[in-house]
């Protein structure tokens, strides 16, 4: 028999285009962790272009930004998350958290499909 499975993936829409999901989700998560959009991107498998792309996106879409830049100096400036980019981070793993354990204890579909 093969493996059955519920799959959920979540994502916020303002105006009716996505916003905010997994990928611009793991996108931040590597800024934070290396502190820069090109290696965010490389780790991705995505371009530098794609990556900024995104970036500009969520902060002109967003309430404030999520991503800033720090310019120049002796070690070649680097990218930041703001305040926003934190929390909105922080809040949509907390919510892809609770949809996880509720699909986890709900898998009543899967003895009828």
């Amino acid at each position: 028999m093969k493996k059955k499975e519920i799959r959920v993936r979540c994502w916020v829409e303002i105006g009716g285009a996505k916003h905010f999901g997994p990928g611009p989700a793991e996108l931040l998560e590597l800024i934070e962790e290396t502190g820069s959009i090109s290696k965010a991107a490389k780790a991705m498998g995505m371009s530098y272009k794609k990556a900024w792309d995104i970036i500009e996106r969520m902060n002109s879409r967003g309430q404030s930004p999520y991503v800033i830049r720090c310019k120049g100096g002796t070690e070649g400036g680097g990218t930041v998350l703001t305040p926003r980019g934190k929390k909105v981070l922080e809040a949509f793993n907390k919510l892809n958290t609770k949809i996880k354990a509720v699909v986890e204890k709900e898998t009543t579909i899967l003895k009828w499909v």
